[in-house]
């Protein structure tokens, strides 16, 4: 059970029940990370604006998923590795590659995700260097980071919460 209350629309901070709306009319509904969320109407409103600019950002759909999954693995977060092996699927990720992006295996930018989110963004130099060497460049490198901070706060808060997982669950993943 979450220990803070996911709010209705109808229940919300008047400044939330606008964006909880735009919520519900683009994805059918309006899953419990954003009705936890709304207690705080600008936390929301942040949260969906560097969403919206980072859907413009200089990754793929495909690799802010595997970030998603990569950050939300090592944060703890089942709710947001439920919802974004989800998203991931949609994005073109099939079951193998969500465990590898969320081992961060997948690729450079699941492999850099989980070192930059493991290290709280303390990176080696050497480290680095691995990510341009496989080919991200500079901006990839501050969009994964971005998106890592976006991520942070969904795990952090759903962690936090406890909210109730309302996506299909995702089992842990076993040691190799």
């Amino acid at each position: 059970m979450s220990r803070i209350t996911p709010v209705s629309i109808e229940h919300a901070p008047d400044a939330a029940r606008p964006l909880l709306s735009g919520i519900q009319k683009s994805l059918g509904s309006v899953p419990n990370a954003f009705r936890t969320l709304a207690h705080a109407p600008a936390a929301l409103g942040g949260y969906l604006a560097l969403s919206q600019a980072l859907g413009k950002n200089s990754l793929s759909a495909r690799q802010r998923e595997t970030v998603a999954l990569a950050t939300s693995e090592v944060n703890g977060c089942d709710y947001c590795l439920a919802a974004h092996s989800m998203f991931g699927r949609k994005a073109g990720l099939d079951d193998s590659a969500i465990e590898l992006a969320r081992r961060g295996s997948l690729d450079a930018v699941a492999t850099f995700a989980r070192q930059v989110t493991e290290s709280r963004g303390q990176v080696s130099d050497e480290q680095l260097a691995e990510a341009r060497a496989a080919g991200l460049s500079d901006a990839q490198i501050v969009d994964i980071v971005a998106q890592i901070a976006l991520m942070t706060l969904t795990n952090y808060l759903n962690n936090v919460a406890q909210t109730d997982v309302d996506f299909p669950a995702v089992q842990p993943l076993t040691e190799e």
